[in-house]
Protein backbone atom coordinates (compact mmCIF):
# COMPACT_ATOMS: atom_id res chain seq x y z
CA UNK A 1 0.00 0.00 0.00
CA UNK A 2 3.03 2.37 1.06
CA UNK A 3 4.43 1.49 -2.39
CA UNK A 4 1.22 2.29 -4.45
CA UNK A 5 1.20 6.00 -2.72
CA UNK A 6 4.51 6.28 -3.20
CA UNK A 7 4.05 6.15 -7.18
CA UNK A 8 0.60 7.80 -7.02
CA UNK A 9 2.17 11.02 -5.13
CA UNK A 10 5.33 10.70 -7.63
CA UNK A 11 2.76 10.28 -10.40
CA UNK A 12 0.63 13.19 -9.49
CA UNK A 13 3.61 15.73 -9.05
CA UNK A 14 5.60 14.98 -12.60
CA UNK A 15 3.60 16.75 -14.76
CA UNK A 16 4.29 20.00 -12.52
CA UNK A 17 7.53 19.52 -11.58
CA UNK A 18 9.00 22.21 -13.51
CA UNK A 19 6.69 24.67 -12.56
CA UNK A 20 7.04 24.05 -8.78
CA UNK A 21 8.35 26.41 -6.00
CA UNK A 22 11.40 25.37 -3.88
CA UNK A 23 8.84 24.80 -0.86
CA UNK A 24 6.58 22.68 -2.97
CA UNK A 25 9.91 20.72 -4.11
CA UNK A 26 11.20 20.68 -0.75
CA UNK A 27 7.23 19.45 0.41
CA UNK A 28 7.36 16.71 -2.39
CA UNK A 29 10.75 15.66 -1.65
CA UNK A 30 9.96 15.36 2.41
CA UNK A 31 6.41 13.62 1.65
CA UNK A 32 8.33 10.86 -0.60
CA UNK A 33 10.76 10.10 1.67
CA UNK A 34 8.67 10.26 4.57
CA UNK A 35 6.45 7.33 2.68
CA UNK A 36 9.51 5.53 1.84
CA UNK A 37 10.49 5.53 5.79
CA UNK A 38 6.70 3.73 6.15
CA UNK A 39 7.71 1.31 3.94
CA UNK A 40 11.00 0.56 4.97
CA UNK A 41 9.65 0.41 8.78
CA UNK A 42 6.88 -2.26 7.57
CA UNK A 43 8.80 -4.17 5.84
CA UNK A 44 11.58 -4.61 8.72
CA UNK A 45 8.77 -5.39 11.07
CA UNK A 46 7.48 -8.00 8.56
CA UNK A 47 10.61 -10.06 8.52
CA UNK A 48 11.81 -9.29 12.14
CA UNK A 49 8.07 -10.72 13.05
CA UNK A 50 8.02 -13.94 10.68
CA UNK A 51 12.00 -14.53 11.64
CA UNK A 52 10.81 -14.49 15.64
CA UNK A 53 7.62 -16.13 15.33
CA UNK A 54 7.44 -18.11 12.45
CA UNK A 55 10.66 -19.24 11.35
CA UNK A 56 13.92 -18.14 10.48
CA UNK A 57 15.37 -17.24 7.11
CA UNK A 58 18.23 -19.01 5.86
CA UNK A 59 21.22 -16.83 4.99
CA UNK A 60 24.32 -17.88 2.73
CA UNK A 61 27.44 -16.00 2.82
CA UNK A 62 27.51 -14.65 -0.19
CA UNK A 63 24.04 -13.39 0.32
CA UNK A 64 22.56 -9.81 -0.54
CA UNK A 65 20.43 -9.27 2.38
CA UNK A 66 21.08 -6.01 4.46
CA UNK A 67 22.91 -7.17 7.62
CA UNK A 68 19.92 -6.38 9.83
CA UNK A 69 18.57 -9.50 8.69
CA UNK A 70 18.54 -12.78 10.77
CA UNK A 71 20.31 -10.58 13.24
CA UNK A 72 18.21 -8.52 15.19
CA UNK A 73 16.54 -9.57 18.32
CA UNK A 74 13.16 -7.49 20.16
CA UNK A 75 16.06 -4.91 21.33
CA UNK A 76 17.38 -4.20 18.21
CA UNK A 77 13.98 -4.12 16.96
CA UNK A 78 12.55 -1.69 19.10
CA UNK A 79 15.38 0.64 18.88
CA UNK A 80 15.19 0.41 14.86
CA UNK A 81 10.58 1.14 15.22
CA UNK A 82 11.77 3.99 17.23
CA UNK A 83 14.58 5.56 15.22
CA UNK A 84 12.31 5.32 12.21
CA UNK A 85 9.20 6.75 14.18
CA UNK A 86 11.63 9.57 15.33
CA UNK A 87 12.63 10.38 11.40
CA UNK A 88 8.95 10.17 10.54
CA UNK A 89 8.21 12.28 13.44
CA UNK A 90 10.96 14.73 12.17
CA UNK A 91 9.45 15.46 8.98
CA UNK A 92 5.83 15.89 9.28
CA UNK A 93 7.50 18.39 12.11
CA UNK A 94 9.51 20.08 9.27
CA UNK A 95 6.80 20.52 6.64
CA UNK A 96 4.76 22.05 9.38
CA UNK A 97 7.92 24.75 10.20
CA UNK A 98 8.13 25.09 5.95
CA UNK A 99 4.05 25.66 5.63
CA UNK A 100 3.82 27.62 9.15
CA UNK A 101 1.89 30.70 7.98
CA UNK A 102 -0.88 28.02 6.82
CA UNK A 103 -1.02 25.93 10.09
CA UNK A 104 -1.98 27.04 13.96
CA UNK A 105 0.81 27.34 16.24
CA UNK A 106 -1.30 25.14 18.70
CA UNK A 107 -0.75 22.64 16.27
CA UNK A 108 2.82 22.64 15.37
CA UNK A 109 3.52 23.27 19.42
CA UNK A 110 1.60 20.18 19.72
CA UNK A 111 3.73 18.16 16.99
CA UNK A 112 6.50 19.19 18.73
CA UNK A 113 5.63 17.96 22.00
CA UNK A 114 4.91 14.56 20.76
CA UNK A 115 8.42 14.51 18.31
CA UNK A 116 10.54 15.01 21.82
CA UNK A 117 8.18 12.74 23.47
CA UNK A 118 9.46 9.64 21.05
CA UNK A 119 12.84 11.16 21.04
CA UNK A 120 12.89 11.30 24.90
CA UNK A 121 11.69 7.95 24.54
CA UNK A 122 14.18 6.33 22.39
CA UNK A 123 16.92 7.88 24.32
CA UNK A 124 15.79 5.88 27.50
CA UNK A 125 14.87 2.84 25.50
CA UNK A 126 18.75 2.26 24.43
CA UNK A 127 19.83 3.73 27.87
CA UNK A 128 17.56 0.95 29.38
CA UNK A 129 18.79 -1.51 26.61
CA UNK A 130 22.78 -0.83 27.17
CA UNK A 131 22.24 -1.43 30.98
CA UNK A 132 20.88 -4.47 30.83
CA UNK A 133 23.49 -5.99 28.20
CA UNK A 134 25.57 -4.46 30.59
CA UNK A 135 24.26 -6.42 33.40
CA UNK A 136 24.32 -9.37 30.99
CA UNK A 137 27.86 -8.83 30.23
CA UNK A 138 29.00 -8.39 33.96
CA UNK A 139 27.21 -12.06 34.72
CA UNK A 140 29.17 -13.74 32.19
CA UNK A 141 31.89 -12.73 33.98
CA UNK A 142 31.39 -14.32 37.57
Amino acid sequence: MVVVKFIQELVHSIPGLLDMSDTELVMLVLSLIDLSLAGNLLLMVSYAGYESFISKLHHEPNDQRPDWMGKVDFSGLKLKILSSIVAISAIHLLRSFIDMHSIPKEEVAWQLAVHLGFVVSGVFLAVMDYIIALTHALEKRK
